[in-house]
């Protein structure tokens, strides 16, 4: 956890976990689904493993997340805790969206798009018959984007 408030309140104490640097961002990641460390990684591309890994420790401990291993793979599955966050993660969402303002050019990653495209993909089958496809194009070339995708 991080450091503390000293102060008598639950906001305060809630905050004491919640808001260090990411900590939420994995908490998003969680609610939508994703539960092994290299799709978590997927989702937050630009978190370190080692930051990434301190974080589900500490939400380990914290009960948010319970770690789940059957000997060949280990999943992160949120308690009811953190389940609980969902409409804190969805109002702070909807905030942003109303009083941040708009997003940059330095906010797009084409990567993170698809990713997130995949991820909360529907897997409800198409009508017999009926097929489906993709198509993205970039019109400006991105340092970031140099990896390919």
């Amino acid at each position: 956890m991080g450091s503390s408030y000293y102060q008598f309140c639950p906001v305060a104490k809630a905050m004491e976990l919640l808001d260090e640097r990411w900590t939420l961002l994995v908490v998003r990641e969680l609610l939508e689904g994703t539960e092994h460390f290299n799709d978590l990684r997927r989702g937050v591309p630009r978190m370190s493993p080692t930051l990434l890994s301190r974080r589900l420790q500490q939400l380990v401990r914290a009960g948010i997340v319970e770690r789940r291993s059957d000997g060949r793979q280990v999943r992160y599955v949120l308690t009811a805790a953190g389940r609980e966050l969902r409409p804190v993660v969805e109002a702070l969402g909807t905030w942003g969206v109303r009083w941040v303002g708009e997003l940059g050019d330095e906010d797009l990653d084409p990567s993170l798009l698809l990713w997130d495209m995949t991820a909360t993909s529907t897997t409800t089958p198409s009508p017999p018959g009926v097929r489906w496809s993709v198509s993205c194009s970039r019109t400006c070339p991105s340092a970031r984007a140099s990896g390919g995708w």
